[in-house]
């Protein structure tokens, strides 16, 4: 089973997906590494990725995801924000489960303001609202808790729905 937490930038997914993969004794992947080196210019430099800009971002993640499923399984930290996006990380991987982390944007906000070393500026953070598509068939959790307590609520969601490998 492949795992995707996803959500807006700062909301935790690399955090809480850390977490998640390690107590799913499952390896974890960042999407953020996967980006172009002028998609990062352009982030760093505070313009929003165009669809476009994100395509071959997406292909390549969807083949990891096919690869990472059929050894096992993997944690991946995505921000997957439109069902178009969605739809094509999981296209040929049915084992594919999206986590979604929600919270306050001022919480949000906060967090990104408080991390260090992260080419993504809080001031893209209303554009990823803008565009961010609620997910319908997903595990939503709130970020307001610690990463343990939003893992808790992770793996209770994922027992009750049965969606644990």
């Amino acid at each position: 089973m492949v795992y995707i937490v996803m959500g807006v930038s700062g909301c935790g997914k690399t955090t809480v997906g850390r977490v998640l993969a390690q107590r799913l004794s499952l390896p974890f992947f960042d999407a953020d590494s996967f980006h172009s080196p002028e998609c990062i210019t352009k982030m760093k430099a505070g313009i929003p990725l165009s669809d476009e800009d994100r395509i071959p971002w997406l292909t390549t993640l969807a083949k990891q995801i096919e690869v990472w499923q059929r050894s096992g399984g993997s944690v991946l930290a995505c921000s997957a924000l439109k069902e178009t996006y969605r739809q094509m990380l999981k296209k040929n991987c049915a084992g594919t489960v999206f986590i979604h982390l929600r919270g306050d944007r001022d919480l949000i906000l906060s967090r990104m303001a408080h991390r260090r070393d992260h080419f993504m500026p809080a001031q893209l953070l209303d554009s990823q609202l803008g565009i961010l598509e609620e997910p319908e068939d997903c595990v939503t959790v709130d970020i307001s808790g610690t990463p343990e307590q939003i893992v808790d609520a992770i793996v209770q969601h994922l027992n009750d729905r049965r969606l644990l490998r």
